[in-house]
């Protein structure tokens, strides 16, 4: 596995807030950052419980001057806009990347199974989950990893967390957002 940079670069990943109805337009948000420092945005949009999360990571750094810079991706969590999955191991291999879903706990697999049951295509939805891999809880962090090992990951997520368990570039994702959404930041971030 490669060393790790003093100062990793990445891109996070976070949707911002989103209508509840059937296939709503999802706001996608994306920092990159060196370090904890903010170095530029992507913006893209996916649809509630839809098909395209995948695809609009790809969309939105490949050919793109941030996608050479950067050491790897994180997403908050493995869903945008309710349960638009993302094919984790697809997303390593077509950005050449190692890629992290990043969550603030340990989630409740049945529950996540339960609602998957209430959508189209439920298996494939689950198929995708299981596919992104074991979850591990390393130094702090919750997380899947494709492409890396699970060790160098947490290592490298210390170094983009300022404090608690939540990567800048995931936060400020958030939190921009949220600002841009709804006119103000949100508190959860």
């Amino acid at each position: 596995m490669q060393r790790l940079p003093r100062l990793p670069r990445v891109a996070g990943f976070d949707d911002a807030p989103f209508e509840k109805r059937a296939g709503a337009v999802v706001p996608l948000v994306g920092t990159v950052c060196s370090g904890t420092r903010v170095e530029g945005l992507v913006w893209g949009r996916v649809r509630k419980d839809g098909w395209t999360a995948t695809d609009e990571v790809c969309r939105l750094l490949v050919g793109g001057k941030f996608l050479p810079q950067l050491h790897l991706v994180l997403l908050d969590g493995i869903a945008f806009g309710g349960f638009n999955v993302v094919d984790l191991p697809r997303l390593a291999e077509r950005l050449g990347k190692p890629c992290v879903a990043v969550m603030r706990r340990m989630p409740d697999l049945g529950a996540v199974e339960r609602a998957l049951r209430n959508l189209p295509r439920a298996e494939r939805r689950l198929a995708l989950l299981k596919r992104a891999g074991p979850i591990h809880q390393l130094r702090g962090f919750t997380f899947q990893v494709q492409g890396a090992e699970p060790e160098w990951v947490a290592e490298a997520l210390g170094l983009l967390t300022d404090r608690g368990n939540v990567p800048e570039a995931l936060r400020l994702a958030h939190l921009i957002g949220s600002a841009v959404v709804t006119g103000e930041s949100s508190k959860r971030a």
